[in-house]
């Protein structure tokens, strides 16, 4: 019973001992640096995000911009950014397709929209490019009535604007683990 007793408080120990030794290697990834090199916020509030090369008054140029500014929005927050160091080039194609189809209307119930993203990233001072990557978004819709032509533009608007939000979080997740691990 004494035996077991040791065993179990030796292992706790151990275990306690163990946490003291990692818990000095953690780092909160936005945490601000008392050493004077820049957090990453001020990392991610020194890219600039040109806008998307899309033809004007398009129905891509209004996603470009959605998914430029929720990008902004997500790197900056309600500030406006730093004087840039980087500068983030975007580049999208988007898509629909129908997945159920009414037998007895021949018109689309549920369809998706696809929003394929590559961007870069370009450090300022020497002009070249430091990362690349592509990210994809595949959202659903309904659309309630297939002859309510104004709920489906809506239906699809709205499942453009989630499929922006979406490629957003995406990329601000990836420039997030570029600035903090270097990779």
């Amino acid at each position: 019973m004494l035996s077991a007793r040791i065993r179990i408080a030796a292992r706790l120990l151990a275990v306690a001992a163990l946490a003291a030794l990692t818990a000095g290697c953690f780092q909160p990834m936005y945490a601000e640096r008392t050493d004077g090199t820049p957090g990453l916020r001020e990392k991610l509030m020194g890219i600039e995000i040109p806008p998307v090369d899309k033809p004007n008054a398009s129905r891509e140029a209004r996603v470009g911009v959605e998914v430029r500014n929720a990008l902004a929005f997500k790197l900056y927050g309600t500030a406006t950014g730093m004087p840039p160091t980087h500068r983030l080039v975007l580049r999208f194609s988007a898509g629909r397709s129908s997945l159920i189809v009414d037998p007895s209307t021949a018109l689309p119930t549920t369809e998706t929209y696809s929003l394929d993203a590559q961007y870069n990233l370009i450090d300022l001072a020497t002009n070249k490019s430091v990362m690349t990557g592509s990210t994809f978004s595949r959202v659903s819709y309904d659309m309630p009535g297939s002859y309510q032509r104004f709920s489906r533009n809506r239906a699809l608007r709205d499942a453009e604007d989630r499929a922006a939000n979406e490629i957003a979080e995406n990329i601000n997740t990836r420039l997030a683990s570029f600035f903090t691990a270097g990779t």
